[in-house]
């Protein structure tokens, strides 16, 4: 069986979020400000938020590259 992804929605925050890794980590800043990535101490990707996911409807699609590092 595969790793299992966590995806989670706050309609109310409009806040959407999409973990890989339960490990403890923080968010930090991407190229693009309604995202941010979930990284642990040693950088690597546990997962992403995008903020006011709504606001995306009409706009031209979101891309945006995150790297997952290996140790």
């Amino acid at each position: 069986m595969g790793e299992a992804v966590r995806i989670w929605y706050d309609k109310e925050g409009d806040y959407l979020e999409v973990l890989f890794d339960q490990k403890a980590g923080y968010f930090r800043e991407t190229e693009n400000d309604a995202v941010m990535e979930k990284v642990d101490g040693e950088g690597n990707l546990l997962g992403f938020s995008i903020l006011k996911v709504s606001a995306l409807r009409g706009e031209p699609p979101l891309s945006i590259s995150l790297k997952k590092r290996t140790a």
